[in-house]
């Protein structure tokens, strides 16, 4: 590795997307969100009507992605596809849906694993994901393992969604997170599970703060950072 990496596995709506920005942003690090890169697949391939089925049109899709992370003048995060920004349509249900789908076929990751990789550049890189500790850098220094119970993770979504104004019903998202969990970890490419070395952070009496503090700490035990 060109850098220090520090990986955030875990399952859908665990916290792992905003730990890791934060902690890359304390580091002045380069952060790797991968899981949009993996819901960018899926949302191209509904746009397009893409078969899920069909491996190698998906394979082909995310070799072929047209997609830039910016950011913009207040200092936000923007993703466009094809030139256009897909913020909201991202975080949907349906593409997260998708995505999962998606991310269960060798060839889709096969065509992302380099791109990803691309993105560890100095100071250091944050990446956060299902198997960035386990295939992408499995040679990362510090990986953690980031998880909470399936009723805290569906009542976190849950609030997520009533705060951008979209209609939830608590209980199907808590049997979607379930359904999601246990295709994430029974597929047969790149299962989500932690690392052997991975830390193991259950967040479900924590709140983000914590759990970046705890993170920070095990970086500066690594001798990530000072």
């Amino acid at each position: 590795m060109t850098a220090p990496v520090i990986t955030v596995d875990g399952p859908s709506g665990s916290g792992k997307g905003t730990v890791s920005r934060l902690v890359a942003e304390r580091l002045g690090w380069h952060w790797l969100d991968s899981g949009a890169l993996y819901r960018l697949v899926a949302l191209a391939a509904l746009r397009r009507g893409t078969d899920p089925a069909d491996v190698q049109a998906l394979a082909t899709l995310a070799r072929n992605l047209d997609v830039r992370f910016e950011v913009d003048d207040s200092g936000d995060p923007v993703i466009l596809l094809d030139g256009e920004r897909v913020g909201g349509e991202l975080r949907t249900e349906q593409t997260g849906d998708a995505a999962s789908r998606v991310a269960a076929h060798q060839a889709v990751r096969d065509a992302l694993l380099e791109r990803q990789r691309a993105f560890c550049r100095p100071p250091g890189l944050v990446a956060d994901g299902r198997d960035m500790g386990t295939v992408v850098f499995a040679q990362a220094p510090l990986k953690v393992f980031l998880t909470a119970s399936c009723e805290e993770r569906a009542k976190r979504r849950y609030k997520q969604l009533k705060e951008q104004g979209l209609s939830a019903n608590l209980h199907a998202l808590s049997e979607e997170l379930a359904e999601r969990d246990r295709r994430d970890a029974e597929r047969r490419v790149a299962p989500l599970k932690p690392a052997d070395d991975a830390v193991v952070v259950d967040s479900t009496q924590m709140d983000i703060d914590a759990v970046l503090e705890q993170v920070l700490r095990l970086a500066r035990e690594r001798g990530l950072t000072s």
